[in-house]
């Protein structure tokens, strides 16, 4: 890595009595395959690094990024970028930033079996064996591949902050087409870490699930009841409706109005905080810190040291996703969620991993008390309202459940309700923990991150499924 540029880039920005700033040095070594109806379609390495410089002036915020490693680049940006923040002064909003401790650390995730280790013509001959588990799907295509983020951050205030975390990626679509109907399923899978969590995935036999399930449904599913029921989501579902209902309505910048013309707004405003949102035994957290997950991090892209957030605590909304501006705000410490995809776009409030915690339930007990239910394994396709508020799940492999057994597959129920009641709605859930991965996406220009959502099996209770 340049440090010795990003050095530089925070003396300048000294040098030019800013109230604030920081230099944030990106590298990442990036490697992909994609096989597309069984050909190789695309096999592709990348290196990129570039500083993203971020500074407060006279209460006004500014931003350049630069991928020249030329200090005299470095200046001129800087001093075009001190310019404009003049210019625009008095229309700008004026920011305030929390105080926040400083801190100089580095941290890096190992890899158990390096990427660079594992000889190319193994991952394709892994991904031609996966791929051979769906070759009768009308539609497949298989992505694997590996991203090294190695970070360099700096602050006026002192903070000196460097972190490694490599990740293994692996996204599959497939669509199957039978007797006329058919189906899609889009799903991907990621771990902070090396090779080895590849080889835990075992591909061909997670394909092959997948398309058993898809192809089941497709031949023998009826439609599902009419009248008001009980439903069993798994643990897909179940971090799906955390993500977009919870998840994303808890952003503060987004409380605030300031995704509006972006992302959406919230229908949370910052008075809820200790409000019944859910059923008692709820309780939905988002934390960093899990080891080898998909949203992984020990201190976000504002040097702020990461932990556990309590979004819903005992049905209640506990606390937002913070970054140092909307803490200031609400005159509290940030919680660690600003988080940016490179070097060139600015950290936002953002997830990591969003997942309900586990009750004492297995899925079986979840289900044995119903009379007549449906249980949804797994979803394949959801849409949810600009603030939040309403949503639709699409169930993909999903069965009836009748006397408490489960019976005959059920063709794609829509289980549609508004953020309150599916959270009220809840009267047992699993201890079968599971997390999922999801590209979160947010911004102007569109940034996606990495990030876990998850949760157990739930039940909810008195529903009508479309």
């Amino acid at each position: 890595m340049c440090e010795e540029y990003a050095d530089f880039a925070l003396k300048f920005l000294k040098k030019n009595n800013v109230q604030y700033g920081e230099v944030r040095l990106e590298e990442h070594e990036e490697e992909g395959l994609i096989l597309k109806n069984g050909g190789l379609e695309v096999s592709g390495f990348d290196h990129s690094a570039g500083i993203g410089i971020r500074f407060l002036l006279n209460n006004a915020l500014g931003f350049v990024s630069i991928n020249r490693f030329e200090k005299d680049s470095i200046k001129r940006n800087i001093i075009n970028a001190l310019r404009t923040v003049r210019k625009g002064n008095r229309l700008s909003e004026k920011i305030r930033l929390s105080e926040e401790p400083v801190y100089n650390k580095r941290y890096n995730v190992p890899q158990k079996i390096k990427f660079k280790d594992v000889k190319l013509s193994e991952k394709i001959r892994l991904l031609n064996e996966t791929d051979s588990e769906a070759k009768n799907a009308i539609g497949r295509y298989l992505s694997l591949s590996s991203d090294i983020a190695k970070k360099y951050f700096l602050t006026t205030e002192g903070a000196r902050i460097i972190s490694e975390i490599p990740r293994a990626n692996f996204t599959f679509f497939l669509t199957l087409k039978i007797d006329g109907k058919s189906s899609q399923k889009y799903w991907q899978l990621c771990n902070s870490g090396g090779y080895e969590h590849v080889k835990k995935w075992d591909l061909p036999r997670y394909i092959s699930d997948e398309y058993k399930a898809i192809e089941k449904n497709l031949k023998h599913a009826k439609k599902p009841p009419k009248e008001k029921i009980d439903v069993v989501v798994g643990p897909e579902v179940t971090g799906i409706m955390v993500h977009e209902s919870v998840g994303h309505p808890f952003e503060a910048d987004r409380i605030f109005g300031r995704e509006a013309a972006q992302a959406g707004e919230s229908f949370i405003n910052k008075e809820m905080i200790g409000n019944r949102i859910g059923n008692e035994i709820v309780n939905v957290v988002d934390d960093p810190t899990l080891e080898n997950s998909a949203g992984h991090y020990l201190f976000d892209d504002e040097g702020v040291k990461a932990r556990r957030r309590f979004l819903i605590k005992n049905g209640k909304i506990d606390e937002f996703l913070h970054n140092r501006e909307t803490a200031a705000e609400m005159n509290i410490k940030s919680n660690g969620a600003a988080r940016a995809e490179d070097y060139d776009k600015e950290a936002i409030v953002r997830m990591a991993n969003t997942f309900l915690l586990p009750g004492d339930y297995s899925e079986e007990e979840l289900i044995k008390d119903i009379k007549l239910g449906v249980y949804i394994r797994d979803f394949t396709e959801w849409n949810i309202d600009d603030k939040r508020f309403q949503q639709k799940y699409v169930g993909s492999d999903a069965y009836l459940i009748k006397d408490g057994e489960v019976k005959y597959p059920v063709i794609k129920p829509v289980l549609e309700l508004t953020t309150p009641a599916l959270w009220n709605g809840i009267d047992a859930i699993g201890k079968n923990m599971e997390y999922h991965t999801g590209t979160c996406g947010k911004g102007e220009p569109m940034q996606g991150v990495p990030a876990f959502l998850g949760g157990p099996s739930i039940r909810i209770k008195n529903v009508r499924l479309g």
